[in-house]
């Protein structure tokens, strides 16, 4: 069993639970729930970064372009980008697909979540900064850009599905080989590891805390793996991260939510 941080809608504040190692059945105060049974609300409020081209394929793939304009070199530090709080959603909330746009693209990815403030941290010092890990599901609209930020793409609103909780850091478990897979309508479409990234945890906290701080509450997505798939309206996502559980929400049409809600 496993120790998770947990808020639900209209609750103000993280509550306590144990789930079993599959993240299919909860016990909160002796009492078991399914996951289906829960109103669950996002379980961070700190700012959320992401990573790019963290996934070894992913890098490679782009090697031809880091040469080109304007910069001539391949990345020398961590590429980052924020998902803003107009972004966040929770488990089982609709993601909308804007107007005019035919589909969107899945990034599941890892979140480390930061639990003290983090600067100039020395990889052998990385893991005592981490409070815990949750799924982020990093939507965003296709497109090519390297070098331009991707806002327009990837901050609209209702474009990071997060939870459905955090599970609490321990020793048996180790993020840097943490399966994760994609379903679409229960059809497994993408199957990749964290043990394929370019910076593994420890290097890429040390990297980031060399030249920014990271807060308490923070969350770092560690990267998209490569070969996204992509969703249309009407489908449903399912990605699942080994030993941390399985986020789901579907695609819909955003001319049919009212305040995030389907009507």
């Amino acid at each position: 069993m496993n120790k998770i941080r947990f808020k639900l809608r209209g609750k103000q504040s993280l509550e306590e639970a144990t789930i079993d190692d599959q993240g299919f059945s909860l016990l909160i105060n002796e009492s078991s729930y399914n996951i289906h049974q829960l109103p669950w609300d996002v379980p961070v409020d700190g700012t959320i970064y992401g990573t790019l081209y963290n996934y070894k394929e992913t890098l490679k793939s782009q090697a031809d372009q880091f040469y080109e304009e304007p910069y001539k070199v391949p990345p020398k530090a961590p590429i980052l980008y924020i998902k803003p709080a107009n972004t966040f959603i929770g488990y089982n909330m609709p993601i909308p697909l804007p107007k005019g746009v035919q589909e969107l693209e899945v990034g599941a990815a890892l979140g480390i979540v930061i639990g003290r403030t983090a600067k100039k941290v020395k990889q052998d010092k990385a893991y005592d900064y981490i409070s815990g890990y949750t799924i982020v599901n990093d939507i965003s609209i296709p497109h090519k850009s390297v070098y331009r930020p991707a806002i327009s793409q990837k901050s609209r609103d209702g474009f990071c599905p997060i939870g459905p909780w955090i599970v609490e850091k321990q020793e048996e478990v180790n993020p840097d080989n943490m399966g994760i897979k994609v379903f679409i309508n229960e059809e497994l479409r993408q199957e990749n590891t964290t043990a394929n990234l370019v910076r593994n945890i420890p290097c890429l906290i040390a990297d980031i805390t060399e030249f920014m701080t990271l807060n308490a509450g923070d969350t770092l997505l560690v990267g998209i793996p490569p070969s996204p798939p992509l969703v249309k309206a009407g489908d449903r996502i399912r990605i699942e991260i080994e030993h941390i559980g399985y986020l789901e929400n579907t695609i819909v049409h955003e001319d049919e939510l009212v305040l995030g809600v389907k009507v």
